[in-house]
């Protein structure tokens, strides 16, 4: 369980650990900030495509296998990211990494499923996606202290000191769990299943429902450290301290929906989280052309958007693979691959048009909780 915390919690761990960065390494590399804004885009690009394609070759050729090569591809990426002599190398060295550090998480769901019966498995799940919320807590205050003492490339070294011990540790210590091979299901095969869920009027909604709200935290996080940092002055730690709130402010919205979904039913509580989510994005509409700048009114909005949000988005999911049953795992491919395509659109509007004010990424913010609330309304007339 301690590997499979490690691979899942990777991906989003590297991710969020350059973002404090930003604004340093587009002065270093002699880039603009919407370029430099490109090392996250097209590294949630990288996770959205490899999705969608990890799950079937595991299930024809093992786990084990692909979440090897995954990690291999990781460490390269980590340390063609750390030796880029330019943005752009930079920007494919993160697509690299995101490629390989995205195998932990699809593939450590599986590798439950396949070890685990399934009331054991939920649990189990359950403490795999400690990761998922940690990770994000984690790594900005780490690479705001490591960019902050060493430069904006150590966060990248940092990456692959981590990853070629856990490379080395499920080489060794990991077993295969993946019973009977399957047969791919060839190209034509896997389009048919993610058409046949598209032609699905249910599960576009719920899945807009997830894609737009996940929008919301990318919206944030492609404008708030220009905003922050070269905006208001800040240091890139204070704003990692600042971002922790974040992750809380979403667990404890998923604690409350865990909590109150069984009494109120998941309509309601997608409708309560979806409004608080809206006001979310008004506040951070509203903020900067009342109230003079400050990090604290730069991430309240946010903490209300992430608390809505975790009301919301485990509900929207579960819906959203219970439409068609027998094709939860394409749903699931699926949803993961709109949630990162929307939040890379999310960062390139953000890195185009946020100047340090703060209003472009407020905009955005509220674009994407009133995207979900349409989502949300078209669930409602389906009735689903």
């Amino acid at each position: 369980m301690l590997l499979l915390v490690a691979m899942t919690g990777i991906g989003p761990f590297t991710m969020q650990i350059l973002i404090p960065s930003l604004p340093a390494l587009a002065e270093a590399l002699s880039s603009s900030y919407g370029t430099a804004q490109l090392t996250l885009t097209l590294y949630l690009a990288g996770v959205a495509v490899a999705q969608l394609i990890y799950g079937p070759l595991s299930d024809r050729y093992g786990r084990k296998p692909l979440l090897l090569g995954g990690l291999v591809l990781y460490c390269l990426g980590s340390l063609g990211a750390a030796l880029a002599p330019s943005i752009h190398g930079l920007i494919l060295a993160r697509v690299v990494q995101a490629v390989g550090g995205c195998a932990g998480l699809v593939l450590g769901r599986a590798m439950i499923r396949d070890a685990y019966p399934r009331e054991e498995a939920a649990s189990r799940l359950g403490i795999v996606s400690t990761a998922m919320a940690v990770a994000p807590m984690i790594a900005p205050l780490l690479g705001s202290l490591l960019e902050t003492e060493f430069g904006w490339r150590a966060p990248m070294l940092a990456c692959l000191v981590f990853g070629l011990p856990l490379l080395a540790a499920i080489r060794l210590r990991l077993p295969e769990t993946l019973a009977e091979p399957a047969p791919l299901p060839g190209l034509a095969g896997m389009l048919g299943a993610y058409a046949s869920l598209l032609r699905l009027p249910a599960f576009r909604a719920y899945c807009g429902i997830t894609a737009f709200a996940t929008g919301m935290f990318f919206a944030f996080a492609g404008g708030a450290p220009l905003v922050v940092i070269k905006g208001l002055g800040y240091s890139s730690t204070a704003y990692a301290v600042a971002m922790m709130t974040t992750p809380f402010a979403w667990s404890s919205g998923t604690f409350i929906a865990a909590r109150l979904t069984g009494r109120v039913g998941m309509a309601r509580m997608m409708a309560l989280g979806t409004g608080v989510m809206v006001t979310g994005g008004l506040l951070a509409v509203l903020l900067p052309l009342l109230v003079p700048g400050h990090i604290a009114l730069m991430f309240l909005p946010m903490a209300v958007s992430a608390f809505g949000n975790g009301m919301t988005q485990p509900n929207a999911i579960a819906c959203a693979i219970s439409v068609r049953p027998n094709l939860a795992g394409t749903a699931s491919g699926f949803i993961g691959a709109a949630q990162m395509g929307c939040g890379a659109l999310m960062t390139v509007l953000c890195g185009m048009t946020e100047t340090g004010w703060g209003l472009a990424t407020g905009f955005w913010m509220l674009v994407s909780a009133l995207a979900t609330l349409w989502a949300l309304l078209a669930s409602r007339r389906l009735k689903a």
